[in-house]
């Protein structure tokens, strides 16, 4: 066989195996997502709020409805035919809608998380693998990267709280950059029109990446400029048009998550503020504490290194958008899923800073070798390759927008990959993953097991009223409303907890004193166990009440 032909034959053979590889590796990591989100519902650690919602929009989707709620209708006071549209605009939800004709149950969304979360490998493989110059270290630091991700706390925080949309913002924000860097315009631009109907406010970060293509240099795509000139200005767009027309539209409200009042009480006041007042803008953004620590959290969880590229500018509407408010202190933690928005563009960040800090330090080699009287020793290629163009396509490896043709040597880049997953490793028992290395976290204890023989004494197809995190068990068979403090919905079937204080309550008194207000009021105790309190109203008819009534 030719030299060149034998060359070629061994270059798609590497191919394969890399291919079969990265597929590999994203399933095991899928695998274990799943194992980790159906380990915590199954031991009654998943809740209402937000997983029922999302489980009876999705199910409403699959019965070709406008994607009611009824839990979050009637607790926030929209009413029973609420649509899920009405409170964010997520049309996107309703592709998982084909997934309920095989199984429809909250453990439907659990799983399709996973894999979505999972998916943003592949391409994200790909970017670092191109982004180092290919070749055999660039080739390891994409592995080490792509397991850095996988292991990274903002997707451990989402996957521990449940389903969100936010299940589909790592892979098509990975799509996108990584076919930015490839120069194929208009995949980006599929999968960036895509992420605006995972959320209203993915406008915003739709702009941030306008921002990025605007500043970055050198170009990777054609009218660059004009393009990202162009995403900035639909982005905000888009966010303005889903928040105030999209939302209201499906009956919710466009102020319903304003939460700037130290601002003003619009987003023109908002904005007179900041240009009036930085200074207290500025400080806005780091009071509470929390709020620092959780943004050192989410650069330093990537060494830092995202603050050398200029993807990184696509993340700061987003965090602009959370830490300026100084309502909604779940927006600031590390907790939750909010953080699982940023981590892709953050580690992409990550992967381009290490690239820029690779140049430069074979930069600052080949000027210190040529002061030696070595020039170009530096620039010495890795063992088995002469150049970028050997292992990766001529287009890909020139549209890549920090690998320059023999740029580097791929040394400080692999190092930088390396330590990104060692400290993605090391923060795995702060985070929500570190449960998981303790066997108790898979076992079902005394009041798992209560929990258990309390939801089966519910029958099927009638509505309940379920405290917050055994909701999710029955929602698959069950019309579940929550269990709440200011009012009863006087649904046949109430299943409580008086042991600990639970969502919307203020203590256990109160939720004792609730337990003996239905009791007086028609409702018999049919099961009680380590602290959980099933109740039972003869007679009462199986549709839901909306209008309720004040309890001591």
């Amino acid at each position: 066989m030719p030299a060149t032909g034998q060359g070629a034959s061994e270059r798609a053979s590497g191919r394969r195996t890399h291919q079969a590889a990265v597929g590999m590796l994203t399933a095991s990591v899928a695998a274990l997502y799943c194992v980790f989100a159906l380990t915590r519902y199954h031991t009654f650690h998943s809740s209402s709020y937000d997983l029922v919602i999302f489980d009876q929009a999705v199910r409403s989707y699959a019965h070709f409805q406008p994607g009611i709620s009824i839990i979050k209708g009637v607790h926030n006071g929209f009413g029973p035919h609420f649509s899920v549209l009405g409170d964010h605009w997520s049309p996107i939800l309703a592709t998982l809608a084909p997934l309920y004709w095989i199984y429809s149950g909250p453990q439907t969304l659990l799983v399709a998380q996973a894999v979505l979360f999972a998916l943003a490998i592949p391409p994200l493989w790909i970017f670092t693998r191109r982004a180092f110059g290919g070749g055999q270290r660039a080739t390891a630091a994409a592995y080490l990267v792509s397991v850095a991700y996988g292991l990274s706390w903002p997707i451990a925080e989402a996957l521990n709280f449940s389903f969100h949309e936010v299940a589909f913002a790592p892979v098509l924000t990975a799509v996108a950059l990584e076919r930015l860097q490839a120069g194929r315009l208009r995949t980006a631009l599929i999968a960036l029109a895509a992420l605006l109907f995972v959320k209203e406010d993915m406008g915003l970060f739709v702009a941030g990446i306008g921002l990025y293509l605007a500043v970055a240099r050198p170009r990777t795509v054609r009218k660059q400029l004009l393009t990202g000139l162009a995403l900035i200005v639909v982005g905000f767009a888009d966010t303005y048009l889903a928040t105030y027309a999209l939302v209201p539209a499906f009956g919710g409200r466009a102020n319903y998550y304003w939460a700037y009042t130290a601002l003003g009480q619009g987003v023109p006041q908002a904005v007179w503020h900041l240009i009036v007042h930085p200074a207290s803008s500025l400080r806005l953004l780091i009071t509470p504490r929390v709020k620092l620590d959780t943004m050192l959290f989410l650069f330093g969880a990537f060494c830092f290194l995202p603050l050398r590229s200029p993807i990184a500018l696509a993340a700061v509407p987003l965090l602009l958008e959370r830490m300026l408010a100084n309502l909604f202190p779940n927006w600031w933690v590390t907790d939750f899923q909010y953080n699982a928005y940023l981590v892709v563009v953050l580690v992409f960040a990550a992967v381009d800073g290490a690239a820029r800090l690779d140049r430069w330090w074979a930069r600052a080699r080949q000027r210190i070798d040529a002061r030696r009287g070595q020039p170009g020793a530096a620039a010495s290629a890795q063992p088995g390759v002469t150049a970028p163009a050997v292992t990766a396509p001529a287009q890909a490896v020139a549209a890549a927008p920090a690998q320059p043709a023999g740029a580097g040597t791929g040394r400080v880049a692999l190092l930088c990959a390396i330590a990104m997953c060692v400290v993605a490793v090391g923060l795995i028992p702060q985070f929500a993953f570190g449960a998981a290395l303790h066997p108790s976290f898979y076992k079902l204890n005394a009041r798992a097991r209560a929990a258990a023989a309390a939801v089966a004494v519910v029958p099927s197809g009638v509505t309940v009223e379920a405290v917050n995190h055994l909701g999710p068990q029955l929602s698959a068979r069950d019309t579940v409303l929550l269990w709440e403090r200011l009012h009863v919905r006087w649904a046949p079937w109430v299943v409580a907890d008086v042991r600990r204080r639970q969502f919307t309550f203020a203590s256990q008194a109160q939720q004792a004193q609730r337990i003996a207000f239905l009791e007086r009021s028609g409702y018999r105790v049919v099961f009680e166990r380590k602290g959980y309190v099933v109740l039972h109203r003869a007679g009462a008819s199986a549709s839901t009440g909306t209008s309720g009534t004040g309890a001591g």
